[in-house]
């Protein structure tokens, strides 16, 4: 028998030097663990001349500051410095503060999915015959006009029931709870908390925009028949949703804001909105028809968001711009606030202990 040959042996790695295998971790260590960019004195001015505090700044922004020259910086001193550069500045930071293309986005789909059902439901159970004309006047086509009203006129309590008219009301309160997260987050106040025997003022705002819906069309048609002529038209094309954008926000965050503080945001979404009334009508009418001609009942629908969606957005961005001119320490917010404070960032004070968040009122010498 041969003898047992022995085994080959194993090839050893080389020794990694403890130099080389912490050399990759050190290299690293800096790309993950990199430092915030600090802010000098003329960045903090010009965060807080924005509307921003330290706090608020994020590291893109930072690294931002960090490349700019100090002659840059000046220039938008200047600008921040002067009240048409402050509001632009302020307004802008309000926008990304709000994520306003995605809540803009949210307010839309939940006025499609809670106003309209209202709409619906009211005028079935009152026995309206025309709910066409009340949505959208002239704007829908004939087929789906003739059904909207076929499906009203045949229908009644009976239609809905009880069960299904509370959830039809559940359901609508969802866009009340939008909006007000919306304003919550525009007025930087903290989380409205509304008590259960508070509740009705989530239906008061949806039957309040559903009355808006079905009055402004109603109102119109009444104006247009008053001297002068065009006159009160346009009034009811300002007037309606001003009070809309007013009352609104002032119903679901329980007066924790005054309304003389709403009303600059409402006048700006009021005028707007009488601007654009020509092209939107066109729009609405046009889209309506060419969508329900391609795509049915489903083009119908999207119309109605794409329309509802620049709606909210214009809502939206007017409660921004709106606040913005509130808080500013120039001539036009001071006049507006009167004796009203807010503090250095334009946040809702305490009221000592009153029960809830108010402005406060400031205390005059002679008191």
């Amino acid at each position: 028998m041969s003898a047992r040959q022995p085994p080959d042996p194993v090839e050893q790695p080389d020794p990694v030097e403890p130099e080389e295998q912490a050399a990759p971790e050190r290299k690293a260590a800096p790309e993950e663990q990199a430092a915030p960019e600090p802010l000098d004195e003329q960045d903090l001015r010009l965060v807080a001349a924005v509307g921003l505090a330290e706090d608020d700044v994020t590291d893109l922004q930072r690294k931002v500051l960090a490349r700019m020259s100090p002659r840059t910086k000046d220039v938008l001193l200047w600008m921040a410095g002067h009240w048409p550069g402050r509001i632009t500045f302020r307004m802008a930071t309000g926008i990304r503060h709000l994520q306003i293309f995605d809540r803009a986005m949210t307010v839309a789909a939940q006025m499609f999915t809670s106003v309209f059902p209202i709409i619906i439901m009211t005028a079935s159970i009152l026995g309206g015959r025309n709910a066409s004309q009340a949505i959208s006047g002239n704007a829908l086509p004939p087929d789906a006009e003739n059904v909207l009203d076929d499906v009203v006129s045949s229908s009644g309590f009976g239609a809905f029931g009880l069960i299904g008219v509370l959830v039809v009301l559940i359901s609508a309160t969802s866009l009340s709870r939008a909006l007000t997260r919306a304003y919550d987050n525009i007025w930087r106040h903290g989380k409205t908390k509304i008590p259960p025997r508070q509740a009705w003022r989530w239906l008061a705002a949806v039957f309040v925009l559903a009355a808006a819906v079905v009055g402004s069309h109603t109102l119109d048609n009444l104006a247009t028949k008053v001297p002068p002529p065009g006159f009160w038209s346009t009034f009811v094309v300002f007037g309606v949703p001003t009070f809309v954008a007013c009352f609104i926000p002032w119903m679901l965050m329980a007066g924790r804001v005054p309304p003389r503080l709403l009303l600059p945001g409402a006048i700006i979404f009021g005028l707007v909105l009488l601007l654009a009334h020509p092209f939107s009508t066109h729009y609405l009418s046009t889209s309506i028809a060419v969508s329900a001609d391609r795509f049915g009942p489903i083009g119908v629908a999207f119309s109605y968001l794409t329309y509802l969606y620049c709606v909210s957005w214009v809502l939206l961005a007017a409660a921004v711009l709106g606040r913005v001119i509130v808080i500013d320490p120039g001539l036009v917010g001071r006049l507006i606030r009167g004796r009203l404070t807010i503090d250095e960032r334009g946040k809702v004070q305490d009221d000592g202990g009153t029960g809830g968040m108010r402005w406060r009122r400031q205390a005059q010498p002679n008191e």
